[in-house]
């Protein structure tokens, strides 16, 4: 297959797909044309993944980016190869969720190529200034109000949010009230495997608030939901450096096997979707420059921005939680950002290289 065509698939397909192995396929976009103006950045992301030690038959699934266009994001096409497999892409029908999954019978190699290419520009959203967006619908809100398995919004979630936004009056003071708490009682913890767990009960339960990017944003998640407003995670990759002068917050050109990232987003309407990711708040204070005190200017000029912005070297690849992969015997995963696999034996760790082998490329093309 030649890995140049990409070809398009309609973003308002609601329901599963999955298309035989074959000609290039690709996820919902916008053809590029429309990506020429000022502030987009077009990229391809190349994921190569093998399993080592194959057991009966093999399946691997990989994220690819949003299937529906966003403000800050634009999906160009996917294009795959799995040699001596069946292949597809699927969308998820509760969170139109993609991925492309392989299946290899016992005794083929297990190889699965996958390119993604988007266009991404930086997000930002003045929450003090409604900006006219159309309301969200009722049952987009409804879901991202709902309790997940990691999720919850009642018990010790609800007690600690109520106890967060008392004497707040507006979603939008109750919003950054918790991202606030967020940021000044949670912390990076490096020694968190990947981007943590999420489990959100545990962490308060145990007052163990230490964790990575899917821990303290879903921390953020869970409390806004409790309080009745629509929020939600979002799992990606970075894919280049920033251009702010974050070093932690950014990662050069090529190999980002390892930048993995979620961030997170809040409804208010009239504004729509906004920005906020106190994790990387977090990550500024543990690791720029060697650390740097919460009161340093850049930890401080980072705290600003990233309630209401984000700086988009990162691709977002999906909301979902409690994901049912097609074709998958082991029950469901927790969300979906890290290459996944499973053999008739076991779902393999993914953060396992002796037994799951996977890189990441990204490279800019304008």
């Amino acid at each position: 297959m030649d890995r140049r065509d990409f070809l398009l698939v309609s973003g308002a397909t609601a329901a599963s797909i999955a298309v035989p192995a074959g000609p290039a396929r690709a996820s919902a976009g916008t053809p590029p044309a429309t990506t020429s103006a000022p502030g987009w950045r077009v990229f391809e992301l190349t994921t190569r993944v093998e399993v080592v030690r194959p057991s009966g038959v093999t399946r691997i699934w990989l994220p690819t980016p949003l299937t529906r266009d966003v403000p800050y994001q634009r999906t160009l096409g996917n294009a795959w190869v799995a040699e001596g497999g069946t292949a597809g892409q699927w969308i998820d029908p509760v969170y139109g969720a993609g991925a492309v999954w392989a299946e290899f019978p016992d005794g083929v190699r297990p190889v699965l190529e996958l390119s993604s290419r988007f266009a991404v520009r930086d997000a930002a959203v003045d929450p003090s200034r409604p900006e006219g967006f159309p309301p969200e619908s009722t049952a987009v809100l409804a879901r991202f109000t709902s309790a997940s398995r990691l999720l919850p919004t009642d018990g010790v979630v609800k007690e600690t949010s109520a106890s967060i936004v008392k004497g707040c009056r507006t979603d939008l003071e109750k919003a950054r009230a918790i991202y606030e708490w967020v940021v000044e009682n949670a912390y990076r913890d490096p020694k968190t495997r990947g981007c943590g767990v999420g489990d959100v009960r545990y962490m308060l339960e145990h007052r163990t608030l230490g964790g990575k990017c899917a821990d303290l944003n879903g921390l953020f998640v869970a409390l806004a939901r409790a309080e009745g407003i629509a929020a939600r995670d979002l799992y990606g990759i970075r894919v280049a450096p920033s251009a702010l002068g974050y070093a932690s917050l950014g990662k050069p050109l090529g190999d980002v096997t390892k930048a993995q990232h979620c961030r997170a987003e809040f409804y208010l309407r009239g504004h729509g979707w906004i920005p906020a990711d106190p994790a990387d708040v977090r990550k500024v204070i543990l690791e720029e420059g060697g650390g740097k005190a919460p009161d340093d200017p850049a930890v401080l000029a980072a705290r600003r921005r990233l309630f209401g912005s984000w700086e988009m070297n990162w691709v977002a690849f999906n909301y979902a939680h409690d994901l049912a992969l097609p074709g998958s015997t082991r029950g469901e995963v927790a969300f979906l950002m890290y290459p996944q696999a499973e053999t008739a034996e076991e779902r393999l760790d993914c953060l396992d290289p002796d037994n799951f082998r996977y890189a990441i490329h990204s490279r800019e093309l304008t």
